[in-house]
């Protein structure tokens, strides 16, 4: 019997094998090889002609001013896209005004504008201090783990680097800056004072002061953190309780000035030429009276329902 038939089939099958645990190996590894290469040299992605102008107009000096008002207001959005925003409304309102409600094309872009402006007023009016309202939100918890890392035997130091990689926005970014810093060399005073001049809510405040008064005449820290962090959740709770309750206040505040409006376009459409007697002299009077009333209503419910703690 001849066995080098079945040898040399054995041994191709075991070729086989081999070459292809070998190629699947060097894929694994051409995988590998490739995502460090795009890691260390990242490819830049063609852009749309509109990505583009955006991400000049991100980077220009006319966009700083409202880079911070979204920052303060607590908004993840780019000056860009927040003008993007602005422009598809202005359309929108443009063809809803034009179509739905048949009002002339030169008074639908004047009332778009008009709105589009209090839209934008109102809305940073109402969360001018929500990224301090959002960072106060974590103090409690921020200072509940200083607290325990202090108790734990570690330095104040060691105590910001834990919450800057636990903490999430806004309060994770700036301890993480604080790390960063003190990690190069700044005294620790020094970046507390520089955070405590970008942050100037009250409870921030309050914490700056603690530290620095801790590190200069010693005491208990661990004790006066955990006293802190028991009175921010206090407080938080009782601020949430607040919103619960003047919930309803605070949404008829945007109700009652848009139901008239909606409604006397509501009239136009069904009547033809309701909205121009507005246009006389009388009429431009009473309209006068009228957005005066609105604002009034607006501003008086908002001030009601602002409780503060």
């Amino acid at each position: 019997m001849d066995w080098s038939v079945p040898i040399l089939y054995s041994l191709a099958v075991l070729l086989l094998i081999w070459a292809g645990y070998y190629y699947l190996g060097y894929r694994g590894q051409k995988k590998e090889w490739q995502k460090r290469v795009h890691h260390w040299f990242p490819e830049e992605k063609r852009k749309s002609v509109i990505s583009v102008w955006g991400d000049r107009y991100d980077q220009s000096k006319s966009a700083e001013v409202l880079t911070n008002k979204l920052q303060s207001a607590n908004l993840h959005l780019l000056p860009s896209e927040y003008m993007g925003v602005h422009i598809l409304g202005f359309l929108v309102l443009l063809l809803l005004f034009v179509n739905m409600f048949n009002m002339p094309l030169i008074l639908s872009i004047f009332i778009a504008i008009g709105m589009l402006l209090i839209v934008h007023f109102t809305l940073f009016y109402l969360r001018k201090n929500k990224y301090e309202e959002r960072f106060n939100e974590q103090l409690g918890e921020v200072c509940r783990m200083l607290g325990n890392a202090v108790r734990s035997g570690l330095t104040i130091n060691q105590g910001i680097d834990i919450v800057a990689r636990e903490i999430s926005a806004p309060a994770g970014p700036e301890f993480k800056r604080m790390s960063q810093e003190l990690k190069l060399g700044v005294p620790l005073e020094s970046t507390l004072r520089s955070i405590q001049a970008r942050n100037k809510s009250r409870e921030f405040q309050l914490f700056i002061a603690t530290l620095l008064i801790q590190k200069k005449t010693g005491g208990n820290l661990a004790l006066t953190l955990e006293s802190m962090a028991n009175t921010l959740e206090d407080r938080k709770v009782l601020n949430q309780v607040i919103k619960t309750m003047t919930s309803e206040q605070r949404y008829i505040s945007f109700i009652v000035p848009a139901l008239p409006i909606f409604i006397l376009l509501v009239m136009n459409n069904i009547i033809e030429g309701f909205i121009d007697p507005l246009w006389t002299g009388p009429g431009i009077i009473i309209l006068i009276l009228f957005l005066i009333g609105i604002v009034l209503s607006f501003l008086l419910i908002r001030q009601i329902t602002n409780i503060r703690v």
